[in-house]
C-alpha cells in the first residue's frame, strides 16, 4: 500500500500521516449548529470526512471519529457577533430551544443517512458537556482570560502564533470580529456570554462569571480533548472554519494544555488540520439567509438520487471549489447509473479475493489515488475502469469493487437501476401507473401497432413521463 499523504492547513504542505496512537487515528469534525436545516455545501464537509475516515479505515486504523453538534453558543455572525443562532430561530418559531435543537438535528441526521455517511464513533452534543466547558474556562481563565461586562474574554496575545492557521492577522486585528468596548485585542473572543441584565435565555447556566452560555469556540476544544485527548491526529472542517472558529479553538487549547508555539502542530491539539472547500452556486441559493436554499431534500423532491450528489462531491478534490448546477448534478447520476448497471451484473457472483493479475494495476492506480491527500477524482475513475474490466472472474470482480467501493461509500451492491430514476414527488403518476402504460405499449410495438404506440407514448408525456427508447443506458422512462 503506498503511504497516505495529507494536505495540512496549518503548515500549508502536505505531509505523510503518522498517527499520534500506533495503529489508531482519532479524527474531530466540526458539526452543524442545528438551528435550521444543512444546505448541499454544508453536507459537502461530511461527505469529505467521511471519506477521510473510510480512507484511514482502508488503510488498516483503528478510527474513532468524534462529529459535535452544536446547540447553543453560535451566534448569528461568526465573528463573534449578533444573538445566538439558536434562541433567534426558537424565538422566530416561538418554540422550545430545545425541540428546534431536536428538529433540526434529526434532519441533519437523516441527509447523513441519505449521503451514506457513515455513523460516527460519538456525535457529542454541546449541552451535555457544560460542566466540562466550566472546567475548561476555569482552568485557563486567570493567565489567559479577562472579564468585561459581556462576558469573560480570552487574550490572543497570551499564546505564540494566533492566527497561524487563517494567516489572516494584521495590526488591526481580524475585520470580522466584533468590536467591544474593552477588549484588550481586536481578535480577542468570548469563552463565556454573560445573560445582559433584565434578560432571560432559554439556554443559560451559572458560572464564577454570572449565568450566561459558552461562547462557540469553546465546546469545540472542550469535546475534542474529553474524547479524543490532546493531541489527537486530525481536526477537519469547512474553509470557512480555518479563519476564525479554528485559530480560536486552536489557542484555547494551546492555553489549556501550556503549549508553546505552532511550530509544532501538535501544540495546536491535533496534529493536522484540514479543510474543505467551498461549494458555490451561482443563482445565490446557498446562502440560509436568502430563506430559500439548495437543502438534499429539495434535490431528492426534484427526483435525483441523494447519491449523484456524493458522486458530484467525489468527482472532485475536496480542497478545490466544485460549482453547483442542476446539469452537473444530472451528469453525476448517470455516471451513478452507469456504475450501478455494471454492478448489478455482480450480485449473484459468489465472495472472490480482490487478487488478481488484471486488477492489480487498477487497485494500485486506486491506492495511489486515494493516499494522495483523498484524491478522489482519479479514485472513481479507477473503480469504473475496475467496474468495466471484462472477461475477468465475477466473484473477484466483486471483492475488487466492493474494496474501492468501501472508501468511496456509493453501496453500489445495495442499489438498482430503479432506485435513479427521476422521480419528482410532484409527479401526478404513480410508478405502477408507468409500469402499466409501458407494459401496453410494448405489446403493442411487437403487434406493430404502432399508433397505439405512438399514442402511449403521447399520454404519458402529458403526464411528465419521458419514454426512453433509445437510452444506451437501457432506462425505460424519467419524470
Amino acid at each position: 500500500m503506498a503511504d497516505l499523504t495529507l494536505f495540512n492547513s496549518l503548515t500549508r504542505r502536505q505531509e505523510p500521516f503518522v498517527p499520534v496512537h500506533p495503529g489508531e487515528a482519532r479524527v474531530y469534525t466540526c458539526g452543524p449548529t442545528v438551528y435550521n436545516y444543512p444546505h448541499i455545501g454544508n453536507m459537502r464537509a461530511y461527505v469529505f470526512a467521511d471519506v477521510l475516515g473510510r480512507t484511514l479505515t482502508f488503510k488498516g486504523y483503528k478510527l474513532t471519529h468524534v462529529i459535535n453538534i452544536t446547540d447553543v453558543g453560535h451566534l448569528t455572525d461568526d465573528g463573534d457577533a449578533g444573538e445566538d443562532k439558536m434562541e433567534k430561530m426558537a424565538a422566530e418559531k416561538a418554540q422550545s430551544i430545545w425541540d428546534i435543537a431536536k428538529h433540526y438535528t434529526e434532519a441533519y441526521w437523516a441527509d447523513v443517512k441519505a449521503l451514506n455517511i457513515r455513523q460516527p464513533a460519538h456525535w457529542s452534543v454541546a449541552t451535555d458537556y457544560i460542566e466540562e466547558m466550566l472546567d475548561f474556562a476555569k482552568s485557563i481563565a486567570d493567565k489567559h482570560c479577562y472579564e468585561l461586562e459581556s462576558g469573560l474574554y480570552f487574550d490572543v496575545s497570551s499564546v505564540e502564533d494566533y492566527g497561524r492557521l487563517a494567516r489572516a492577522v494584521t495590526e488591526e486585528g481580524e475585520g470580522r470580529i466584533d468590536a467591544v468596548e474593552g477588549k484588550r485585542n481586536a481578535a480577542d473572543f468570548a469563552i463565556w456570554r454573560k445573560t445582559p441584565a433584565g434578560e432571560t435565555r432559554q439556554m443559560e447556566w451559572d458560572s464564577p462569571w454570572g449565568k450566561g452560555a459558552p461562547g462557540w469556540h469553546l465546546e469545540c476544544s472542550v469535546m475534542g480533548g474529553k474524547l479524543l485527548g490532546f493531541p489527537f491526529d486530525i481536526h477537519t472542517g469547512g474553509i470557512d472554519h480555518r479563519e476564525i472558529h479554528h485559530p480560536n479553538e486552536i489557542a484555547q487549547n494551546q492555553a489549556f494544555c501550556g503549549c508553546g508555539g505552532l511550530s509544532d502542530a501538535t501544540n495546536s491539539g491535533a496534529k493536522v488540520w484540514m479543510h474543505n472547500n467551498f461549494l458555490v452556486e451561482r443563482s445565490g441559493k446557498m446562502s440560509k439567509s436568502s430563506g430559500e436554499f439548495l437543502r438534499l431534500q429539495l434535490l431528492i423532491d426534484k427526483g435525483y438520487h441523494p447519491l449523484a450528489y456524493r458522486v458530484m462531491c467525489l468527482q472532485a478534490h475536496y480542497r478545490s471549489e466544485l460549482e453547483f448546477s442542476w446539469d452537473g448534478l444530472g451528469a453525476a447520476l448517470t455516471r451513478l447509473k452507469r456504475m450501478v448497471m455494471q454492478a448489478e451484473r455482480l450480485k449473484g457472483a459468489g465472495a472472490g479475493e480482490p487478487m488478481h493479475p488484471k486488477f492489480a494495476p487498477l487497485l494500485e492506480k486506486f491506492d495511489a489515488a486515494i493516499s494522495d491527500d483523498l484524491n478522489t477524482s482519479i479514485a472513481l475513475t479507477a473503480l469504473e475502469e475496475a467496474l468495466a474490466l471484462k472477461k475477468v472472474d465475477a466473484g473477484v470482480k466483486r471483492a475488487v469493487v466492493e474494496r474501492m467501493d468501501a472508501v468511496l461509500g456509493l453501496g453500489l451492491m445495495d442499489l438498482a437501476r430503479a432506485d435513479l430514476r427521476i422521480r419528482p414527488k410532484s409527479a401526478a403518476i404513480t410508478e405502477t401507473e408507468i409500469e402499466n402504460a409501458l407494459e401496453r405499449r410494448k405489446a403493442a410495438r411487437a403487434e406493430k401497432d404502432f399508433a397505439t404506440s405512438d399514442a402511449l407514448r403521447d399520454e404519458l408525456a402529458e403526464k411528465g413521463v419521458e419514454v426512453m427508447d433509445g437510452d444506451p443506458l437501457g432506462w425505460e422512462w424519467a419524470l
